[in-house]
C-alpha cells in the first residue's frame, strides 16, 4: 500500500499483513468549506461528492472491500463486523476476520487502531472525550478477545493539548474515574477552564486496559493547528471528515 495522496501511513510495529491509513483533508473533490477529501455524509456536503471521495479512497489504498462505515454518536458501543449490521450505530468496529475494512471519522475526536501482533484482529474506535470518559478504548480491548499485552495501538491526528480548552465538567468527568487523570489538565484562560490532553488521557485508558505503554504509538499531532492537512470542527465549525482505516489479510 503507497497511496499517492498526503494521507498517514502509521507509524506502528504492527505485521506485515496489517494495513492502515489516516486520510487528511486532501486529495478529493468536495468544495468549500468540506475541501476536498471530506468522507462524511452528515455534515452537509453532497452526496455526490462523498460518494466519489470514498471511491478515491478505496482505489488509492486498494481497499478489499467496503469499509463499515459507522453512525458515530459519542458513545461506547462497538461493532463486531462478524455480526453487525450494514451500517451500525456505533464508535469503534472490531474484525477477526480477512479482508474486513474497519474505519472511524474524526476531525478533532480521536481515532485509535489496534491490532494484535499476529496480524489476526483488528479494530478502530473514535474516541471524543465522552466516549473516551466513558470507556470506548476498554470496551474495544474487551471486544477483541485477546490478551492485552499482545495488542498494538496507534493514536491517529486529534486536538492537540494546546487548542483543547473544556469546561471543570470534562475535568471532573475524568477524575472521578481515575485521580490520575489530573494529569492530563493544565489551568486555561479563565475560570473552570482547562487545556486538556485527549491523547494521556487515552494512553491512561490504554495503560489500565493492559496495554503495554511501548506498544502505543502517535499522539503527536493538532487537527486544529494544523489547517492544510485536518478539517476541524471546534476550528471551522462546518467542515469535513478525515478517515482512519485498518485491516488485515
Amino acid at each position: 500500500m503507497n497511496p499517492t495522496h498526503p494521507w498517514i501511513l502509521p507509524d506502528w510495529p504492527a505485521p506485515a499483513n496489517v494495513h492502515a491509513c489516516t486520510t487528511t483533508r486532501q486529495g478529493g473533490v468536495s468544495a468549500a468549506p468540506y475541501d476536498s477529501l471530506n468522507l462524511g455524509d452528515h455534515v452537509g456536503d453532497a452526496a455526490l461528492m462523498v460518494a466519489r471521495n470514498r471511491r478515491i479512497v478505496g482505489e488509492t489504498l486498494r481497499l478489499p472491500a467496503e469499509p463499515l462505515w459507522l453512525e458515530q454518536v459519542h458513545g461506547v458501543t462497538v461493532a463486531d463486523m462478524g455480526a453487525a449490521a450494514c451500517h451500525p450505530r456505533a464508535d469503534a468496529a472490531i474484525s477477526r476476520h480477512l479482508r474486513q475494512v474497519c474505519v472511524v471519522m474524526t476531525a478533532d475526536c480521536l481515532p485509535v487502531l489496534f491490532c494484535d501482533r499476529d496480524g489476526t484482529r483488528v479494530a478502530a474506535a473514535h474516541a471524543g472525550w465522552r466516549g473516551l470518559c466513558g470507556g470506548v478504548l476498554e470496551r474495544t480491548v474487551q471486544a477483541l478477545q485477546c490478551d492485552p499485552a499482545r495488542l498494538l495501538v496507534w493514536l491517529g491526528p486529534a486536538i492537540g493539548p494546546a487548542a483543547f480548552e473544556v469546561g471543570e465538567e470534562v475535568r471532573t468527568a475524568f477524575m472521578a474515574h481515575d485521580r490520575a487523570a489530573a494529569a492530563a489538565f493544565v489551568p486555561g484562560a479563565g475560570p473552570g477552564k482547562w487545556w486538556c490532553d485527549i491523547y494521556r488521557l487515552a494512553r491512561q485508558r490504554l495503560a489500565a486496559a493492559g496495554i503495554v505503554h511501548s506498544h502505543v504509538s502517535g499522539g503527536d499531532c493538532c487537527t486544529v493547528q494544523d489547517v492544510g492537512r485536518f478539517f476541524s470542527y471546534r476550528r471551522d465549525g462546518t467542515t469535513g471528515r478525515m478517515a482512519s482505516l485498518v485491516w488485515f489479510s
